[in-house]
């Protein structure tokens, strides 16, 4: 559950006191936010706790206080903290009446109680809730993938219905009822016939809420959900509670889901299942979350989250669009990437993941292929044959289309950015990093680009847009990690001293600290950048990528 007021109240850290609104306190609190604004309602979401002081409200006038009230309630404010000991010595009478009669709750908060514990405590029990919903959804995912081993579907059917609480049924091509659970909800499975129908009128993956009125004791909230791999789904699910799913349940019913595809579908679903469980896994790193992305991962992609990997992002643009670039490669590319690059017809993102997989396949080797809207991300170990593959093929592409001057047809052709080599913890930051070199790539041009090509030889020629924050991100990105270890502030002295022309008195009193400290700073930039900032050309780069860095922030 997450923390309610009651909880924050019979918190033994905290010595808050009702004045008002006890009847209430059992609504939950979606956050804690302090506002000494006369009117902090347009910056409200609703369901916060509102901590003031009072400092700008005439807390004695009984009007002023029913109009501020009001409209913190209208809002949706779940409650009002008070500073007492502050600007006033107690609550003034004029708020406590217009909480009264408001129904908002009103906590005293005692002189030696900081807001800052307040808000800690709130965000500590949000975070602990959001922890026993994952913990749950894991657990749930264990039981549902036990007994679709075990059961099969019908196993897997009744162990859902367990984990939401409610019903379940499984459906085949026909819109048929296959499997129930428990069996007394085969009569209103039967009902969702042509909702499943118009369903499977929609590309796969689909869904659909159908009930949920309220109006009847058999009027459930039911949710369907295409399960298949093609353009039509070969199967659904539906799911029935008295009421929308929590975190929990929304896990248990997504692990369902690939689930059931698995042993649906066969071969085609297992393809299916590994890309589901590859976007999840995708999704936890990019939330940098990579130990959730181990557990969900599991033995499935085997050493790839351990070792060094780079993150390839593949797009596709019109032909007429394209404007071949004067650097084009001119290496041969290998006999096997001409091959695939011959083959003209269908889709290019998904003969891209053809030379992929099919590369790691031979080799050994796990790959992470997630199909993303318009776009393909591909997670492949460094150095290994899945990026190379890749590659190759991207020269061999590049290598055509110089020949031809994308000049005939109206096919689209594809365009591929690529991260430097990291590990799971810098996830986000390898996307940013493939999607830079690919806004380069359409640019230029280009098939195919790498981060490391931004992020080397001089700043001019990248003077735009992503290219410079690129450059910028490969130039200062020692000096950011140096600083997040704590033992220094090298990227704000190195930008006081820059803006100070090399003035060392000046640009030290800027950041208050000695010049003898300053000058030690400047040395360990030479060092960790391996550069000398008496050359002017390496002082206007450092410049440039601090205000590209800037800018982007």
């Amino acid at each position: 559950m997450p923390p309610t007021l009651a909880s924050l109240v019979h918190h033994s850290a905290l010595k808050l006191t009702v004045r008002a609104g006890e009847d209430r306190l059992d609504v939950p609190v979606r956050w804690a936010h302090v506002s000494e604004l006369a009117d902090p309602v347009p910056y409200m979401e609703g369901g916060e706790l509102l901590l003031i002081t009072a400092l700008k409200l005439d807390a004695d006038d009984p009007e002023a206080m029913r109009r501020y009230v009001k409209r913190l309630a209208g809002a949706g404010v779940v409650g009002l903290g008070f500073a007492v000991g502050v600007n006033y010595d107690e609550i003034p009478g004029a708020l406590v009446e217009a909480a009264r009669d408001e129904g908002l709750p009103l906590l005293e908060v005692p002189r030696r109680t900081p807001f800052l514990a307040i808000s800690k405590a709130v965000s500590a029990a949000i975070a602990a809730d959001q922890y026993r919903s994952v913990t749950a959804g894991f657990a749930a995912q264990r039981e549902l993938t036990r007994q679709a081993l075990t059961g099969g579907p019908e196993g897997l059917l009744a162990a859902l219905a367990s984990q939401v609480d409610g019903w379940a049924a499984l459906y085949d091509a026909s819109g048929a009822v296959v499997a129930t659970a428990p069996e007394w909800a085969g009569r209103r499975a039967a009902r969702l016939t042509a909702d499943v129908e118009r369903l499977r009128e929609r590309p796969a993956p689909a869904s659909s809420v159908v009930g949920g009125s309220g109006t009847s004791d058999n009027d459930d909230r039911v949710e369907l959900h295409s399960l298949g791999t093609g353009r039509r789904p070969r199967s659904a699910l539906a799911v029935g509670t008295a009421a929308a799913l929590g975190t929990a349940e929304r896990y248990a019913v997504h692990s369902a889901i690939a689930l059931l595809t698995l042993t649906t579908e066969r071969s085609r679903s297992l393809q299916a299942a590994e890309q589901r469980i590859g976007a999840a896994v995708l999704r936890m790193l990019l939330a940098g979350e990579p130990e959730h992305a181990r557990t969900v991962a599991g033995d499935l992609y085997g050493g790839l989250l351990d070792a060094p990997f780079r993150l390839i992002v593949a797009e596709t643009v019109a032909v007429s669009s394209v404007r071949i670039a004067d650097d084009a490669p001119t290496r041969v590319p290998s006999a096997a990437a001409l091959a695939a690059a011959a083959d003209t017809d269908g889709d290019p993102l998904e003969a891209l993941t053809e030379v992929v997989e099919s590369a790691a396949a031979r080799s050994g080797e796990a790959v992470l292929v997630v199909p993303e809207r318009e776009r393909l991300v591909v997670l492949a170990a460094d150095g290994g044959a899945a990026v190379t593959a890749c590659g190759e093929y991207a020269v061999a592409l590049e290598a055509a289309r110089t020949r031809e001057q994308a000049s005939a047809g109206d096919e689209d052709e594809l365009v591929v950015g690529v991260s430097a080599p990291v590990g799971p913890i810098a996830a986000a930051a390898a996307y940013k990093q493939a999607e830079q070199a690919l806004s380069v790539a359409r640019r230029r041009g280009r098939v195919y680009v790498e981060h490391e090509q931004l992020a080397s030889g001089s700043v001019l020629p990248l003077l735009a847009d992503d290219a410079v924050r690129a450059f910028a991100d490969g130039l200062l990105r020692p000096l950011y990690e140096h600083d997040a270890t704590g033992r220094g502030d090298l990227v704000a002295s190195l930008r006081a001293w820059l803006s100070r022309h090399g003035q060392w008195d000046a640009a030290a009193a800027d950041l208050g600290v000695h010049r003898h400290t300053l000058r030690y700073r400047m040395r360990r930039v030479e060092e960790i950048l391996g550069r000398s900032l008496d050359d002017p050309d390496v002082r206007m780069e450092l410049w440039l990528a601090l205000k590209a860095t800037t800018s982007a922030e």
